[in-house]
């Protein structure tokens, strides 16, 4: 080579070196920018100009990445990654105060430690792939690391991690074993409570949320109770359907029945602004309704009103009352669109259909006795929309919950929803229930999308979010499936046991065992699916001798239990989801 010649440069192409990856998303960012996408999309600029960039820059990292809801950026140590990851899900905390939720900007985060290809500014590979999967499981406002970032961050940083056990996770060979942290804050997700489960005492929101209080009847007439309780109900349900409005679930409001309490302490139990509360006295042909609705962050009476009225004009009586109430709160509310009328006009009927409502969901017993009562009420008005929905409801109750044959009452319950969804599109209960049943008998995706639809109809509908959680596991979509279970805690915060069977088999879909080994230990915890997962995720927190334990005891019920056989029967829409389970059973000694 002659001197002046200059050396040939070899292609630095891809290098390989270890390194940490911190991956983030905004959670809910589609619903975000559905509702205002001017406004988030501004918001989150604005975010990751002012806190995300100088944050990763003052622990010595740099983003490498950028997608429309998130960003990756690479460390060079696990403990500065961490400390990052802290602070920034502290000050988005911050940030988010005095924000309704629907605006809350909140990250999901993941942190791995991992062989990476670097090829110019980006990087590739499964260090970086582990990284996103743990970040598209981790709660809103909190973060998942690896093993691999736990080994060098332990005891060397104030706060607490909390093992989630080995996670299987999406297109990634071997399970990794996860950890979620754990730090004091004042409003992140990371600081919930490690004993009290989701069902603890709910912060006052800003959005405009209402509970009705069972109203009193001032007799001790049987059907003067299922009468005032009907109207409180079907109140719920109207309330339900505004636009902008919170409406907690019968179930926890009507906890309240008999108990002397301040209403300002019912209202910061259930998490509402605004109470309902009243009373009913039937005579005759005469019904007159006391009602007020009280502002319990001022104890004040927003209305109040006495009306008397003939029986026969109860319907009118009930859109009456709704109207005025929603007058009331015209100025929490973004929209005061008038709801549809009532499509029953037969007292008889709806004497009927109250009474069947309330025994629909109560045991078996009762949920067999509900059914003469409906199925009378639709002789006698063959287009009440709300009674062939809540007789396709104590089917579908019989079929999912009582081990009674599933294929008949399936059938019966998909002719009773298919004919209220045809006398009335827009009764949430009838698409609901349609919807779970075409989901199990293999039409998956319209199923799904008549779910959606009752729950557009109806967002405050807590067990519809409860039973989609359970359909978003089998379309792979764990994550979505614990915010949808957890969003039916907020809207029934005394639910029944079911709902925490749900949650917990979405926490373990989302490998978040520890949690769901919490939630299905809950002694309201009921479903024949609460002890099979419960063992699932203590086998796969380790926890061998307790699975097994807690194993026995499901085989006692459910003597000719068979993992495979169980993973045949479930409509998981990727064969890996459904091994997860399978798998999780199997180690907790369940039969193959």
């Amino acid at each position: 080579m002659r001197e002046d010649d200059e050396p040939t440069s070899v292609s630095a192409g891809p290098q390989r070196k270890l390194a940490v990856i911190l991956a983030a998303d905004v959670a809910g960012y589609s619903r975000l920018m559905e509702r205002d996408e001017e406004d988030t999309h501004a918001r989150l600029q604005g975010l990751l100009r002012d806190v995300v960039r100088p944050a990763v820059e003052t622990h010595r990292g740099r983003i490498f990445k950028t997608a429309g809801d998130g960003f990756l950026a690479e460390f060079a140590s696990p403990i500065e990654a961490v400390r990052c990851a802290v602070d920034l899900q502290r000050v988005t905390a911050e940030r988010n105060e005095g924000l309704a939720e629907d605006r809350r900007l909140a990250f999901r985060m993941g942190v791995n430690l991992g062989d990476v290809l670097a090829d110019r500014e980006d990087i590739f590979g499964d260090g970086v792939n582990i990284a996103a999967r743990l970040e598209a499981i981790a709660e809103p406002g909190g973060v998942l690391i690896s093993h691999s970032v736990h080994e060098h961050v332990d005891r060397k940083l104030p706060i607490h991690f909390v093992d989630q056990g080995e996670c299987v996770l999406k297109n990634i060979a071997r399970p990794v074993r996860t950890f979620r942290l754990a730090w004091e804050t004042g409003d992140s997700v990371s600081s919930q409570r490690e004993d009290n489960g989701p069902a603890g005492v709910p912060t006052l929101p800003q959005v405009a949320s209402i509970a009705v209080l069972p109203f009193a009847t001032l007799t001790s007439d049987a059907e003067q109770g299922y009468f005032a309780d009907g109207l409180a109900e079907d109140l719920i349900t109207d309330l339900s359907k505004v636009e902008g409005l919170l409406v907690i679930a019968r179930h926890s409001s009507f906890a309240y029945r008999d108990r002397l309490m301040d209403l300002r302490m019912i209202a910061r139990e259930l998490g509402v602004r605004y109470l309902i509360e009243g009373s009913v006295r039937r005579a005759a042909a005469r019904v007159r309704i006391n009602a007020q609705l009280i502002d319990a962050s001022s104890a004040s009476c927003l209305w109040a009103e006495r009306l008397d009225r003939d029986v026969a004009d109860i319907f009118a009586l009930q859109d009456e009352v709704v109207g005025k109430v929603i007058n009331a709160l015209a100025h929490a509310l973004p929209s005061t669109k008038p709801l549809p009328k009532r499509r029953v006009t037969d007292l008889e009927a709806y004497d009927l259909f109250v009474r069947g409502r309330a025994l629909a969901t109560q045991s078996l017993r009762e949920t067999r006795a509900a059914r003469p009562l409906l199925a009378k009420a639709i002789e006698i008005d063959p287009g009440f929309a709300g009674a062939h929905a809540w007789l396709a409801m104590s089917h579908h109750f019989d079929a999912l919950y009582y081990g009674q044959p599933t294929d008949k009452h399936r059938a019966a319950a998909r002719a009773a929803a298919e004919t209220a969804v045809e006398i009335d599109p827009e009764n949430a209960d009838a698409h609901i229930v349609l919807g779970y049943l075409r989901a199990y008998e293999g039409e998956f995706e319209a199923g799904v999308a008549e779910f959606e639809q009752g729950l557009r109809l109806n967002p405050n509908h807590s067990a519809g979010w409860a039973h989609l959680a359970d359909l978003r596991v089998f379309e792979g979509r764990a994550t979505e499936a614990v915010e949808c279970a957890e969003n039916s805690f907020r809207l029934n915060p005394y639910p029944p046991g079911d709902h925490y069977s749900f949650l917990g088999w979405a926490q373990y879909a989302a490998c978040r065992y520890q949690d769901a080994a919490e939630t299905l230990r809950h002694p309201q915890a009921g479903g024949p699916g609460s002890k099979r997962n419960l063992a699932a995720a203590l086998a796969q927190l380790g926890r061998t001798a307790e699975a097994h334990e807690v194993g026995r005891g499901f085989l006692s019920e459910f003597p000719n239990f068979s993992a495979r056989q169980w993973g045949r029967t479930q409509p998981f829409r990727d064969d890996a989801d459904r091994q997860h389970f399978i798998n999780g059973y199997i180690k907790a000694g369940l039969p193959e």
